[in-house]
């Protein structure tokens, strides 16, 4: 990103110099999202609140190795890890969070990339090149289903807004933490399909029947309104999706009787350690697509126009890291 409000370009940088407590990471793969897309149309009033500085590189679902080869991935959201926030575990609410690789500072959408030490993460025998997505769509998504865990019994209802790369996630992690019922609601046939094949009981073009909880992934005024109207007393409504989307009714009445409506932004970093521990032993499965970095304007207009099942994944790298 190198104006505010214009799309990216591929530019030479300079390789980067780790600081105290950095470490050096030749990446292997980064993973796309599309949080990417809103902030090319991010105002400048708005970045610079944020604490963002042009230019910066894309890039905050990134894995790759250190310079002795072992292999990592990167916890896509910064925190500081001492205030209350952080020593509670949530770390994902870190005040230091509005800023990070990817958003603000440089991110993993080039060959190397400098990362605090407390943001790395070991990958065992899973492939660098495509493991970027779970620290972030992955980490994301198993974030909301602990958060719905307490109102799913045996025999509960679990519906998932949106079956792209967060909720084919959270399709598998509602199957493999619980014994609910779930349904995967998509106006695509295709991630319908892809739903489907990793779990999903059921697929659905339009929610059609009470839940006990609701996991929106699309945020838009119509899954806010379906989602909320469809939840049980006592059931949850999950607000995931960043579509911008807005309940116009009366909250009395209307939200979940007896019942819960949360909503946040990404996972922590135990998050992540336990969805790449669960990709590490063959619980879920991790679909990407990968675009050359050649190809990474593709790959975006691929994402934005919501073609893709899965991640899209640029690859820095084809192989391992020789030392």
């Amino acid at each position: 990103m190198t104006e505010w409000g214009a799309a990216p370009e591929h530019r030479e940088m300079p390789e980067p110099v780790p600081g105290p407590g950095q470490v050096l990471v030749r990446v292997a793969g980064c993973g796309l999202c599309r949080s990417d897309l809103t902030m090319r149309r991010m105002p400048r009033a708005a970045g610079e609140r944020l604490g963002w500085r042009m230019p910066f590189t894309l890039g905050h679902e990134t894995a790759g190795w250190l310079s002795d080869g072992t292999p990592v991935a990167l916890v896509a959201a910064r925190s500081c890890g001492a205030c209350r926030l952080c020593v509670r575990g949530l770390d994902n609410a870190c005040p230091d969070g509005t800023t990070g690789r990817g958003y603000g500072r440089d991110g993993g959408l080039a060959e190397y990339v400098v990362a605090d030490r407390r943001s790395v993460l070991p990958l065992g025998g899973l492939d660098p090149r495509h493991a970027g997505p779970l620290t972030d769509a992955g980490a994301t998504a198993y974030h909301a289903v602990r958060r719905a865990l307490p109102h799913l019994a045996p025999g509960s209802v679990a519906v998932v807004l949106g079956a792209g790369g967060l909720g084919a996630f959270a399709v598998q992690f509602l199957r493999v933490l619980t014994a609910a019922r779930v349904v995967a609601v998509d106006v695509s046939p295709d991630r319908r399909a892809y739903a489907e094949s990793v779990g999903a009981h059921e697929v659905a073009a339009a929610v059609t029947e009470p839940a006990d909880v609701v996991l929106d992934f699309v945020g838009t005024d119509e899954t806010v309104a379906a989602g909320v109207t469809a939840v049980r007393p006592g059931g949850a409504y999950g607000l995931i999706g960043s579509g911008g989307g807005r309940l116009d009714r009366p909250w009395f009445g209307v939200l979940p009787r007896d019942g819960e409506v949360f909503t946040f932004q990404g996972g922590s970093i135990a998050d992540a350690q336990e969805v790449i521990a669960l990709a590490a032993a063959g619980l879920i499965r991790n679909q990407v697509r990968e675009f050359p970095f050649e190809q990474a304007g593709e790959a975006y207009d691929r994402l934005a126009a919501g073609t893709l099942t899965g991640r899209a994944v640029v690859v820095l790298s084809s192989g391992r890291l020789v030392v």
